[in-house]
């Protein structure tokens, strides 16, 4: 048995990772070994049990995403949970051995990942390792979105797009402990009904109803303060009248396309404000700052049940092409890849 005691040369020197042999298909996803990366100052190297699959990873992997700087290229992989094999120069030692999430820019699909200590977070108690690594992309995406850039407030409404998703069910839930009137979108009579049994107050099956007629029929004509879009494109548009006054937009993905014609009286007239933002490029003190936030605000109804990670499937690594597939599909919550002991 191995016996974690935070220094490299316990270690192996090779690994087990995913790569993208290159731009294309689910079946460009392949195993190879890979040296063990070794954690710099203010960074810890997890031993990984788990590893969440994005939307993200898929773009990555079809050539449209490109990695940070100091990030594998050719690793995709965004959130991991596992144990710290080995902590970086001036980091605090006693965090060797110790559980961890986090969000990581990239390289997550591998036995082993580099992660900074600031923003990672505490494993949190009565997780396993698919739970805690399905934790990171979508809480802190929505934190800082929903909660930070969009201002929702108790008492207020938010709309989901893409409610089945993962950062969709994160949203949900996050936003209902918090007490706002939620509304959410999918592509499914079943995934509209699994929307509401994790909180949505209503849930809209954008394939067969107008999700603009049915948020003012739902809110008595008013609109909805803030909005999350993963859509872009035409949904623009019509974000703006399902929106209410001084209502809020947040865009964090545009699967239909970055570009839209929109007729830019209604964000006049109702004041809203459009923004939009993403959080893997961002410098690692805003992350650390956020990861604290949500440290203090979430983890709390982790422990009190009141945030329940839906997670969707579960493959081993080497099968991370059918996860990729999965992805594609009509999924409920998180993708997760299970790594070595998982």
């Amino acid at each position: 048995m191995w016996h974690n005691r935070g220094h490299m040369s316990e270690l192996p020197s090779v690994m087990n990772a995913v790569v993208i042999e290159q731009p294309g298909g689910p079946e460009e996803l392949v195993v190879r070994q890979r040296p063990v990366p070794a954690p710099g100052p203010g960074e810890l190297l997890l031993r990984v049990r788990a590893a969440g699959v994005n939307r993200a990873d898929a773009v990555q992997r079809e050539g449209r995403y490109p990695a940070p700087p100091g990030v594998p290229e050719d690793i995709p992989g965004l959130e991991v949970a596992g144990e710290v094999a080995a902590v970086g120069e001036g980091g605090d030692p006693a965090l060797a051995g110790s559980r961890r999430t986090a969000l990581v820019g990239g390289g997550g699909y591998a036995e082993f990942c580099v992660v900074p200590a600031g923003s990672s977070l505490p494993w949190p108690d009565g997780y396993d390792a698919v739970q805690a690594a399905s934790l990171p992309e979508a809480i802190l995406t929505v934190w800082s979105n929903v909660f930070d850039r969009g201002g929702l407030k108790e008492g207020e409404s938010l709309l989901v797009h893409g409610g089945a998703s993962g950062i969709g069910t994160a949203a949900i839930q996050l936003a209902k402990a918090f007490g706002a009137r939620v509304y959410a979108t999918a592509g499914s009579d079943e995934r509209c009904r699994r929307c509401v049994e994790i909180g949505a107050d209503a849930a809209i099956n954008y394939r067969e109803e107008d999700f603009v007629e049915a948020v003012k029929r739902e809110t008595g004509g008013r609109g909805v303060d803030v909005i999350l879009d993963i859509v872009g494109g035409a949904y623009v548009s019509r974000n703006y009248r399902a929106a209410a006054v001084d209502g809020r937009i947040v865009q964090i993905a545009f699967q239909q396309g970055a570009s839209a014609e929109v007729n830019l009286a209604p964000l006049m007239l109702k004041r809203l404000v459009h923004t939009g933002s993403t959080l893997r490029s961002r410098e690692e003190a805003f992350k650390t700052r956020l990861a604290e936030d949500v440290r203090k605000n979430v983890w709390p109804l982790l422990d009190s049940g009141r945030f329940v990670p839906q997670i969707d499937s579960v493959f081993r690594l080497d099968h991370a092409p059918d996860a990729h597939r999965r992805l594609e599909g009509e999924h409920f919550g998180k993708i997760v890849l299970r790594v070595g002991e998982g």
